[in-house]
């Protein structure tokens, strides 16, 4: 690994979004605006390939990928201001829960749900 030192002053780092693997387009787009209130900010391709969802300051790169195939690792982290609500409101939703809503000792309340994809996201608020 590089020694950080050598890291040139004058180069300051910008927003950086994940980017997932999504086997439908329009499938995923319709869950993250229902399921977490964003809105498509960006598409390209003919058809649709990529897109951009967007909401306050969390943004979600979804890139089609038809040999998707679902991952047990995290492939996003989320902070929210009221995790208890969001968890609410997907779990009422019949989002499928990964890991229960809990208080960890690292300082989050965090839950980690998937999407239509299996694609995990983790959510959590500072304690």
């Amino acid at each position: 690994m590089g020694d950080s030192s050598n890291f040139p002053d004058s180069v300051e780092l910008g927003r950086m979004a994940p980017c997932i693997a999504v086997s439908n387009v329009e499938k995923s787009v319709a869950f993250y605006a229902s399921m977490f209130g964003m809105s498509k900010t960006f598409e390209n391709g003919i058809p649709v390939g990529f897109v951009i969802m967007k909401k306050d300051r969390a943004e979600l790169h979804l890139s089609l990928r038809h040999d998707k195939e679902s991952s047990t690792h995290n492939v996003a982290h989320l902070k929210v201001s009221d995790a208890n609500a969001l968890y609410n409101h997907l779990s009422n939703s019949g989002v499928r829960i990964i890991k229960g809503l809990r208080d960890q000792q690292y300082g989050l309340r965090d839950f980690v749900i998937a999407d239509p994809d299996g694609n995990r996201i983790d959510i959590g608020q500072p304690l």
